[in-house]
């Protein structure tokens, strides 16, 4: 059976009083940026722009390319600096490095700002010995396939933070969380190359607004026999 995720309300709820009357928890990133934005410009609201800034932040991989924010209409040197600036403050204060991870659950704090892609995200989670959080990544964005998630993309970032341990996890927009044929072979081919490396692929787990499903959990992660 498949785990449910906490229940995400939906409406058209104002961002502003939507924070006031829930917390700034209960925000989608769009809703978040949409705040920071405060107004959009003619023909095009401030939430529009916030969601074409989140489309282009999941494709930057973790990095921030001022050139990139600013060629989106309607952002602009100002606003783009503002949105650098907000999210190197939160990697400051707020940083999810040396959470401890000890079940699929425990990774869904890290996943449920994704949960609302339209397309599918591929996140690579890298984890030191004592599977403490590194960092978090999005890798690709768009339908995962074996050719989309080749090893040397994928575990660049990862010998680069020397991890021990890595979790892959994609979001599914449709909503359900079955694992597919190909969820399992880019899989395959991904512990393939963890194990040549040396780094140990622990889960893949797949999420949606409705949960999420762990390949460890239902025994799906393939690993190489030890003699």
């Amino acid at each position: 059976m498949d785990t449910q995720l906490p229940s995400q309300h939906s409406g058209d709820d104002r961002p502003r009083e939507k924070l006031c009357r829930r917390g700034a928890h209960a925000l989608s990133d769009t809703e978040l940026l949409t705040i920071a934005l405060g107004t959009g410009i003619r023909g095009t609201s401030a939430r529009a722009i916030a969601a074409e800034i989140v489309s282009v932040l999941d494709n930057q991989r973790g990095a921030v390319d001022v050139t990139a924010l600013e060629a989106i209409k309607g952002v602009g040197q100002a606003k783009a600096t503002l949105i650098a600036a907000m999210l190197e403050f939160s990697r400051r204060r707020i940083r999810p490095e040396g959470v401890k991870i000890r079940t699929a659950a425990d990774v869904i704090p890290l996943l449920t700002h994704f949960a609302d892609r339209k397309q599918e995200h591929f996140i690579c989670i890298t984890l030191n010995g004592a599977h403490e959080v590194i960092a978090t990544r999005v890798i690709t964005v768009g339908l995962l396939n074996t050719a989309q998630v080749h090893p040397r993309e994928v575990f660049s970032d990862v010998i680069t933070d020397r991890a021990a341990a890595v979790i892959f996890a994609h979001n599914h927009p449709s909503g359900d969380v079955t694992p597919s044929a190909e969820d399992i072979r880019a899989t395959d081919l991904l512990c393939t190359a963890g194990e040549t490396l040396g780094i140990a692929v622990l889960d893949h787990i797949i999420f949606s607004r409705r949960g999420f499903a762990s390949l460890e959990e239902k025994g799906l992660i393939r690993r190489k026999a030890r003699g």
